[in-house]
């Protein structure tokens, strides 16, 4: 008899890892708040906030309980209630405040990870602890000072505890939700694990292009500079409401951070610099867990055999509180796990368990926190060494000229091959399971290559620079793949000849317009619609099509039309939004013995031509003309600010990848992709510049809402004020927050 292990409904929500201790709920704000309840209200006279051009805060804290509380006033006070409820839904209490189902689930996952940070938050150093508590007091600060602004029943006891749950590491439920859909092909939707808070994407009628999520790195090494000093890009493509938050840290002799934070916590991811060295992460592919198969013990209930002998299952019940009208109700439900982690499905005399990189892991601030006071190459390495940080890749550049490339996992070191998304892999004893990670120094790294320079847009590591000889083949089966997609390939012919670049350069080969899909198509295209002798808008739009100089600038005319036409003939337009598999939209399909050439071709002329005759007609229904520039229909719109962009999908291989959400005036807005832009120079007092799309704050009342749009559209970025001295030079404000 097949039974899922969950009470109420099928949900691998209700998965947990063994590392967690099974501890009875509590209400522990009160008992174990640590720091952040020792009067609060007297932290403000430890810490000022200095908002520069732009509304950019720059904390000065004297010490880091402070700083960390300056941070959550910033983003209370630009974001709203965003990171109240981001921290609410650490600590498991989202739908205490809610109600709703969706945060029930959430809840459930939330518990475990909160009980986890409980039992090990004493082994934080005392610096990272001090930043996390006085996150949690800031935020109640705010909240107290502020109670309009935030839901009916929104606490203001947040502790420690709470905020730093929210960097606390999980098992895969990606994982298990690919199992489970494999032998049991129609379970009970079942939530994310990421924090809907921090992680939103965009929403409404986007228009149907793939691949826009991602990001860009670049690290140039003296060698290839104008001033003989290295060049760090940091350029991170998400939804316009992922929360990039610009901001400097400091507090004297123990941290001087500028860069972003993600609104909702202190360190969900953290890029940037300081005066000694800089990073930037990017997205990478890694599989980080596996699924086991373990025997039932047919003799003995709820026991599996195991090493030769009958183990039990562990089980745990777990109780969430919802809000239910004006009142509370609660609902609980039972988990099993195993130490080799948590139970997701039991059938035919098998229980299967997912295994994670990384489940239990509570040290992820601790690691940023180290990244950001380190002063030299081998410190930074040794907080990497950490692993807490268990995905991204990390590009890296330095004062001292160094450039360095990783690509981070906590990679499972596997005794059996991969058993991938679908696959169960049996296990009978310890040696048939994994029990410690690929060694760090096995990870696929550069430093200081030949050519001077390192790239990442989100592809496999064998490309990151290709001066060199490219070796495509994997030591661990698991590593990623060879793959490098077109925004890669146009990063290798923007940065990978012998040049010497200025930072200014560097900027302005990063807002490049070029789409490298139609300099690999478009001949075809070309070629294919003329065999048909077209005659009328037809031939005239081909015609355009040749003149094009294949850019997505904002005046270019044919890139519109190229655009509809490449999501009819991938089969992107709706209803289908779903590309076809590249076999058939390309003649010549991605292949790593020509990483730089391809893909290349049309593989079906005949609906290339079919798709064309439809986006000449549709271009003209839509926009009342064929030949319409680029700009007037892809817009940057925020606040009072709408003006032509360029840039487009990153499937389209524009390095400038921008996703658009359809307006009702049938125009396109920028709503993901591009959009926070950071350059530095380390020079001895580091040179940098930037720029984010979406502005400081979220309210729309607010001067920092849409005063960065129009800059950004226009691919211009605003100086940092870095230094003392600058920042005074800068200072629009300057206050206490909090103060009374």
């Amino acid at each position: 008899m097949k039974r899922l292990l969950a009470v109420g409904s099928v949900s691998i929500a209700l998965v947990c890892s063994v590392t967690y201790s099974i501890l009875a709920q509590q209400n522990l704000p009160g008992s174990i708040t640590s720091k952040s309840d020792q009067a609060p209200v007297e932290i403000w006279r430890q810490v000022e906030i200095i908002r520069t051009a732009h509304g950019v805060p720059h904390i000065r804290a004297e010490n880091l309980r402070a700083a960390g509380y300056a941070l959550a006033w910033l983003q209370s006070e630009d974001y709203g209630p965003r990171t109240a409820i981001n921290v609410l839904e650490a600590r498991g209490e989202l739908a205490h405040l809610t109600g709703s189902r969706d945060n029930i689930e959430s809840d459930f996952l939330a518990l475990p990870l909160r009980n986890r940070v409980i039992q090990t938050y004493h082994l934080l150093d005392q610096e990272t602890r001090d930043l996390y508590d006085g996150f949690a007091a800031g935020l109640n600060r705010y909240i107290e000072l502020h109670p309009t602004e935030f839901p009916p029943h929104m606490p203001n006891d947040f502790s420690g505890y709470d905020v730093a749950a929210i960097d606390a590491v999980g098992p895969s439920i990606r994982k298990a939700r690919a199992f489970l859909a494999k032998i049991n092909p129609s379970p009970t939707p079942t939530p994310t694990p990421e924090r809907p808070a921090t992680n939103e994407g965009p929403t409404g009628n986007e228009d149907p292009f793939e691949g826009n999520d991602g990001s860009n790195a670049w690290a140039f090494a003296p060698s290839r500079t104008k001033s003989g000093k290295a060049i760090l890009l940091r350029n991170p493509h998400l939804a316009w409401t992922a929360g990039y938050y610009e901001a400097q840290l400091t507090v004297p002799g123990v941290v001087d951070f500028y860069g972003d934070f993600r609104i909702g916590g202190p360190f969900t991811v953290v890029g940037g610099f300081n005066r000694f060295l800089g990073w930037s992460t990017t997205n990478n592919n890694q599989d980080l867990a596996e699924v086991y198969a373990l025997d039932v013990d047919p003799k003995t209930p709820d026991h599996y055999l195991f090493d030769g002998a009958s183990l039990a299952l562990i089980r745990e019940l777990r109780t969430v509180t919802f809000r239910n009208g004006e009142g509370l109700s609660t609902e609980t439900r039972e988990f099993w796990t195993t130490p080799l982690g948590p139970v997701i499905y039991r059938a035919n005399g098998k229980i299967y368990i997912v295994k994670t990189g990384g489940d239990g892991e509570f040290r992820a601030g601790e690691q940023f926190l180290r990244m950001m006071r380190a002063t030299s190459l081998n410190e930074w390495k040794e907080a990497m060494k950490l692993r807490a940080r268990v995905t991204s890749n990390f590009t890296y550049a330095d004062s001292a000229g160094n450039i360095y490339f990783i690509w981070n996992a906590s990679l499972p070191l596997l005794p059996h091959p991969t058993g991938g998304d679908v696959s169960a892999t049996p296990a009978h004893a310890m040696r048939d399971v994994w029990t410690r990670y690929v060694p760090f120094e096995s990870l696929p790294q550069v430093l200081n290559p030949r050519g001077g320079y390192i790239h990442n847009e989100n592809d496999s590591p064998h490309f990151t620079n290709v001066k060199g000889p490219i070796d495509t083949k994997n030591a661990y089966p698991n590593f990623e793949p060879p793959e490098l997609s077109l925004r890669g390939q146009l990063a290798i012919e923007l940065i990978g000849g012998d040049n010497k670049l200025s930072l200014e350069d560097v900027i302005r080969l990063k807002h490049s317009y070029r789409m490298l899909l139609a300099d690999r198509v478009k001949p075809d295209l070309i070629a294919a619609v003329k065999t048909k002798e077209p005659t009328g808008d037809v031939a005239a739009a081909i015609s355009l099509l040749e003149r094009w100089d294949n850019m997505a600038a904002p005046e270019s005319k044919g890139a519109v039309l190229f655009e509809l036409w490449w999501a009819d003939y991938s089969g992107l337009r709706p209803p289908n939004r779903t590309p076809l598999p590249d076999e058939k939209r390309f003649a010549k399909v991605w292949s790593a013995a020509e990483p730089l050439k391809t893909p290349s071709g049309l593989a079906d002329p005949d609906r290339a031509v079919a798709s064309f005759n439809w986006a000449v007609a549709e271009a003209a229904r839509r926009y009342g003309s064929w030949d319409i520039a680029w700009g007037d229909v892809h817009r940057v719109r925020r606040g009072n600010v709408d003006v032509p962009v360029g840039g487009c999908a990153s499937s389209m291989g524009c390095f400038r990848a921008l996703a658009f959400t359809r307006e009702t005036d049938g125009k396109l807005s920028a709503s993901g992709g591009d959009g926070w832009i950071l350059a530095v120079e380390f020079d001895d007092v580091p040179r940098a510049f930037s720029v984010l799309a979406y502005g400081e704050s979220s309210r729309r009342d607010s001067p920092w809402f849409a005063d960065q749009a129009e800059m950004f559209a226009k691919g211009q970025l605003k100086p940092v004020a870095f230094t003392t001295k600058d920042i005074d030079a800068q200072t629009v404000i300057r206050y206490r927050p909090g103060e009374k």
